[in-house]
């Protein structure tokens, strides 16, 4: 067995066949998981190598591989079997030859050349017609990766016959996203080619584990997946801390009573997500310490290495000063989580961004208040404290309403950070506001009025925003309309309760029973409307059960029940504006009443007007049950169980690819296995449930997947979630 760590050039290279064997899974790795962070990483390397062509770059690590050789003749073509890093391999096949298609189209030959030398092997060394490619994916994939890698650039997707392929997607993804950076940047197409054919070609390494023919692939591959003790960062932080103060003679056991021991307690060993990882509390906040000290965007995995140079190079500090500094820190940020958990009674302006951001699931956004709180810092003026909450708050809310990318949020806080440093702390909340006002790029800019009143008109915001979201936005206009300005109280008393109330559709989703056709409105404009945020308000969960459906006049109607049990100004307006009925026209003239309200609430400069070109909408994706086995959300094995009572002790299998079994037939949808069961039509994303106990569904774990991706619900699950 021979161990190396190697780049794309020096894997493939050399004339060979990369084997996927025939048992091993198709290939199931997607964008939110794989390909978008894939391409992140990239980027990062080749902005690097454009900024400082001349330096030593530092390479990127991008997992290990195991393979094993097969004995083959003199002279013939080296082969290996791939036994671990298929999904990695077949992955970085397809980067590679989208990259060299959008090379050849910018005109940039010779990185183009130099990259598809590892894609294509010499035609010299073919004995057969697919020994042209470097790998060979397991057979189920061989048709569509054989078609999308034979395209002739500039590739037409759509008039390929495996388009729909996951394969074809990948390919897809890398070459649009490639295309659309190699022409973003103020230089010329070809050096920025020639930096990411770099990036790409030499500075991303593996582990390659070659093993020989003799040796026992299975032994070495179960010994290597072996679930082993993980160390975290917080776990490898505090050995260095710990060692280098016993080193120095410090006494250890008080520093770690002092200052580490509530590290290990249940609140920084919970795991939290960040964007599509889990991490432990203690880990991400040490990450996000950092990068509040340093103004440096810091990956998860490069946190411990940045650590030790923080505390040897760049803190000043003594390591008895440094942990004292952590801790002090640790006691904000446990502070500020505390706060968004206050759902009820007054609450500060503090404790509403902490809500807010934690609904935003914006974890990205603490460094900035660990950096505008730090006690180790001048103290900011309360009033700025206020305004630069008030600001980036505004910033985010209206960033998710237009539907705008997260992707630049840690870069842009690491900035933000270093400019408020630079300019003086004693202004933060003025300096915040000119900072954000003046960002142009997509990523980056504050959506003016016009934008979001333009955006939601139309959107479906029911389907396209989660539902905590949706819930906050009302719970703002609610508090705005009870007199809240500025966090100062009007008349109204206390703000609404935060993330308890139910969110309910005025005119309801089954509308066809009591609510007939206005005259002149077709049923395609009236469902156009029924998700928009002017059709929906907020209710307490017995009244939304009580009224779900009902027509809205009458004396069982939905006006007469929020007449005697509703007390929510949202409602008050509501009844008012409906007191003769409700249809598509009241519907639009809330949904511009509450956006009024709205955009007061988190309001940007007077006369702002981003200058910057609105960026194309990326269209929201459908999930399926492989994107949730794929997410870890799901298993391949589990056994789903059926949830109506007369076909009780019926289950269902998930597959690999996420396809359901049921009595040895397969079926490619939740519905399909489903309706083999029952016998009638069924929406499968309720029917099969994955917990009997809890009655824990598919629908429920979608959910989980939802609240961390830009991703849209099909028509089958939001008439399931809806239902439920």
């Amino acid at each position: 067995m021979e161990t190396q760590v190697r780049t794309p050039q020096s894997i493939f290279m050399q004339p060979q066949r990369l084997v996927v064997p025939l048992f091993q899974r198709p290939y199931v790795w997607n964008e939110d998981d794989q390909w978008e962070p894939l391409w992140g990483d990239v980027v990062r390397v080749a902005e690097r190598v454009l900024a400082n062509p001349h330096d030593k770059q530092q390479p990127h690590f991008l997992g290990a591989i195991v393979v094993q050789q097969i004995q083959n003749q003199m002279g013939t073509m080296q082969e290996r079997t791939v036994i671990d890093g298929q999904q990695r391999l077949t992955t970085l096949q397809l980067l590679l030859d989208a990259l060299h298609a959008e090379l050849v189209g910018v005109g940039a030959l010779q990185p183009a050349k130099r990259i598809e030398s590892l894609v294509v092997n010499d035609e010299a060394y073919w004995e057969q017609q697919d020994d042209g490619l470097k790998v060979r994916p397991t057979t189920k994939d061989l048709p569509s990766f054989h078609e999308v890698m034979a395209a002739r650039p500039p590739v037409a997707y759509e008039q390929l016959q495996h388009r729909d392929s996951r394969l074809v997607q990948a390919h897809k993804f890398f070459g649009t996203s490639a295309r659309d950076w190699l022409m973003a940047g103020a230089e010329e197409p070809a050096v920025r080619a020639a930096a990411l054919e770099r990036a790409v070609r030499e500075l991303m390494q593996l582990v390659v584990i070659d093993l020989t023919a003799e040796e026992n692939a299975q032994e070495i591959f179960e010994t290597l997946n072996a679930r082993g003790a993980v160390l975290t960062a917080a776990d490898l932080i505090k050995n260095f801390i710990f060692q280098r103060l016993s080193e120095s003679g410090a006494d250890v056991q008080a520093a770690y009573e002092k200052h580490w021991k509530d590290f290990e307690t249940g609140f920084w060993e919970a795991e939290i997500s960040a964007g599509r990882v889990k991490h432990q509390r203690s880990s991400m906040f040490l990450n996000q310490w950092l990068i509040s000290r340093t103004g440096q965007e810091i990956l998860a995995r490069e946190v411990f290495q940045r650590f030790k140079r923080y505390a040897d190079f760049e803190s000043g500090l003594s390591m008895p000063e440094l942990l004292a500094q952590v801790h002090r820190a640790s006691l904000v940020y446990r502070e500020f989580v505390d706060r968004a958990g206050q759902l009820t009674g007054p609450i500060d302006r503090l404790g509403l961004f902490a809500y807010r951001s934690g609904v935003l699931e914006s974890e990205v956004i603490k460094p900035f208040v660990l950096f505008l709180l730090d006690p180790d810092e001048s103290p900011v003026p309360a009033d700025q404290v206020q305004k630069a909450l008030g600001v980036v708050e505004s910033w985010m809310v209206r960033r998710m309403l237009v539907r705008a990318t997260s992707k630049s949020y840690t870069q842009l806080v690491g900035e933000l950070i270093t400019h408020v440093r630079a300019q003086g702390r004693e202004q933060a909340g003025d300096l915040v506001q000119k900072y954000l006002a003046g960002q142009a790029g997509a990523n980056r800019y504050w959506p003016a009025d016009s934008e979001v009143r333009d955006e939601l008109a139309t959107l479906a915001a029911y389907r396209r925003l989660s539902r905590a979201r949706v819930r906050m936005v009302l719970e703002g206009v609610e508090d705005h309309r009870r007199g809240w300005r500025d966090n100062t109280s009007g008349l109204g008393g206390e703000r609404v309760a935060r993330g308890s109330y139910a969110i309910e559709h005025i005119l309801p989703r089954k509308w066809q029973q009591h609510w007939p056709l206005t005259s002149g409105i077709s049923a395609a404009e009236r469902e156009a409307l029924v998700d928009t945020l002017g059709n929906l308000t907020l209710l307490t969960g017995k009244l939304n059960s009580k009224v779900s459906n009902g027509p809205w006049l009458g004396d069982g109607g939905k006006r007469a029940a929020l007449e005697a049990h509703d007390v929510l100004m949202l409602n008050r307006h509501l009844r008012d504006t409906g007191r003769d009925g409700w249809d598509e026209a009241t519907i639009e003239a809330r949904g511009e009443s509450l956006v009024d309200d709205l955009l007061e609430v988190w309001p940007v400069p007077e006369g702002h007007r981003p200058v910057v070109e609105r960026p194309a909408k990326r269209p929201m994706r459908q999930a399926n049950v492989a994107d949730l086995i794929t997410a870890g959300l799901l298993t391949e094995g589990t056994l789903l169980y059926a949830k109506r009572k007369r076909v009780e002790g019926r289950t269902a299998t998930v597959l690999h690819d996420g396809a359901l079994d049921v009595d040895g037939v397969r079926h490619a949808t939740p519905s399909g296995a489903a309706r083999a069961v029952s016998g009638t039509a069924e929406n499968g994303w309720a029917f099969w449930l994955v917990d009997p106990s809890s009655r824990r569904s598919l629908l429920h774990v979608f959910r989980d997947y939802r609240e961390q991706r830009d991703i849209d619900m099909s028509d089958e699950q939001a008439v399931a979630d809806d239902d439920d």
